[in-house]
């Protein structure tokens, strides 16, 4: 069985009559990176500062790493690196002495800032003050801060906000190492599915507050299934040949869809249409972008 580094069980917040987490339950395993998915506004940032004890919940528990959040929460965060919406730096400070300012609050060798300043990237750029940085260079300086302390779970709330596509494939290919060179797991926050579907092996769909799907994300995948469009000749009179070899097509802007098909299945209907002296103009995949069924699961409201 897989170790739970994070369990929710009910998680709610209120604030006066508006819910803005419900009943949120997720399960995050040792070495994940748990892609934490929903537009803008549903419920995201609630949740994870209640995963932090930045805000109580008005319902429901936190786990982390076996332990419940409300009575060892300083043992918990010790364990914990985070970086909430922007990173925290002084403008007039190199990389170098904003991690050493952290380093003396922790209390850690001082060794370790060279550590995280390799680990994001930054070494050639570790003297220069921060305020020629660039945005993707402070978000990757915001991570190396949540990093000083060796953490074993890294939560970073939409790392990629606002980043050129450069400075998101960064970001992206750091968090992509976390749990395979340093053994972390990670939480990651995004409105982007395009971006989770790039770096996360789970994803869980938060809109309105509700959690609508939570699962690997290969299971998302699969229900990005394809379909076949068929421009013939005659498709009114194709759709019945198809029939009579025991398959299903429907008519579509004058090409015939052929839904789920396999191999077998296509090679069967094509010979079946040329056998019966239909012409085949064209035989193109259509599939269904993950992005569309993110749309279509946010704009429904409704679980997968």
């Amino acid at each position: 069985m897989n170790e739970m580094i994070i369990e929710t069980s009910g998680l709610t917040k209120h604030y006066g009559q508006r819910k803005a987490v419900d009943h949120i339950n997720l399960q995050i395993r040792k070495g994940d990176i748990y892609g934490f998915l929903g537009p803008n506004g549903a419920g995201k940032t609630t949740t994870i500062r209640m995963l932090l004890g930045l805000i109580r919940p008005t319902e429901g528990s936190v786990r982390v790493f076996g332990k419940d959040l409300r009575k060892e929460r300083l043992a918990i965060l010790g364990k914990i690196g985070s970086l909430v919406e922007s990173p925290s730096y002084y403008a007039h400070l190199s990389a170098r002495e904003n991690l050493e300012v952290q380093r003396r609050i922790l209390g850690i060798a001082k060794s370790r800032i060279d550590e995280v300043l390799a680990a994001v990237r930054l070494t050639k750029d570790a003297n220069r003050t921060v305020k020629g940085y660039s945005l993707g260079m402070k978000q990757r300086l915001g991570i190396a801060a949540s990093l000083l302390g060796s953490p074993e779970l890294l939560i970073l709330d939409e790392p990629t906000n606002g980043l050129d596509p450069a400075g998101i494939q960064e970001i992206r290919e750091l968090i992509k190492s976390m749990p395979l060179e340093y053994g972390m797991s990670v939480l990651v926050s995004s409105h982007l599915l395009s971006e989770i579907d790039l770096m996360a092996n789970r994803v869980g769909i938060i809109h309105q507050g509700t959690m609508l799907f939570e699962d690997d994300i290969n299971v998302l995948r699969k229900r990005a299934v394809s379909s076949i469009r068929l421009v013939v000749s005659q498709p009114e009179q194709a759709i019945h040949t198809i029939a009579g070899a025991g398959f299903l097509a429907v008519r579509q802007e004058g090409a015939l869809l052929l839904e789920q098909p396999t191999d077998e299945k296509v090679a069967a209907v094509v010979y079946r249409l040329v056998s019966e002296g239909h012409s085949i103009y064209r035989v193109e995949e259509i599939r269904r972008s993950l992005e569309g069924i993110f749309l279509s699961i946010v704009g429904e409201g409704t679980s997968l």
